[in-house]
């Protein structure tokens, strides 16, 4: 009788496959799901797995994984779009609501009043770039407790800025808000609010 065959090597895990777990595990300490105590256990051990199957049990109680070893999809089933371009002049924008973030958001906008709210937005990575090319107007980020805003690549010039880091509370990072570009004669607000269940 012949001897069993060897059995298959475990699938080594890439970035992509690490960054999607990681992805989900934000998602769930968002929305409850998991405390901050699990959160950054599940993180360290999401960052130090080299295999798929050491991966897969870390996020089972969350989702259903497929049978196969296979790794679920990106949140929200498909990817968002890399790039996010909304242009306005002398009108009003307002972004609200379960819409998904891209990775970079441009704002193009002169003399407008904007109103971006990321509170129940589907997050697609754990970075969001916001590009401001703004002449006048006002624009306000609506943030959800564990946002962390950098806005230490934005020059402004003859405009006002109204800009906390964090929510003050002690709320793990689930998305880091990277504000770049340019403003002028305009005004930047940010403020925190519990995502409406």
């Amino acid at each position: 009788m012949p001897a069993d065959p060897p059995s298959s090597p475990a699938l080594r895990a890439s970035d992509t496959d690490r960054d999607r777990i990681i992805e989900l595990l934000h998602a769930a300490v968002a929305d409850g799901r998991l405390d901050p105590v699990e959160f950054d256990e599940r993180l360290d051990a999401a960052l130090a797995a080299r295999t798929v199957d050491a991966l897969t049990p870390l996020i089972t109680d969350l989702i259903t994984v497929p049978s196969g070893g296979e790794l679920p999809p990106p949140l929200a089933g498909t990817p968002a779009a890399e790039l996010l371009t909304i242009r306005e002049k002398h009108g009003s924008v307002r972004r609200d609501g379960r819409w998904t973030l891209p990775r970079r958001l441009l704002l193009r906008t002169a003399w407008c009043d904007v109103m971006l709210d990321l509170t129940s937005a589907v997050r697609s990575a754990p970075e969001l770039v916001i590009e401001l090319q703004v002449r006048g107007g006002n624009v306000e980020l609506v943030l959800a407790p564990g946002m962390v805003v950098d806005a230490n690549e934005l020059s402004v010039r003859h405009s006002a800025l109204a800009i906390s880091r964090t929510a003050g509370d002690d709320t793990p990072e689930t998305l880091y808000v990277r504000v770049v570009g340019r403003m002028r004669h305009g005004r930047l607000d940010t403020r925190w609010q519990a995502p409406r269940r």
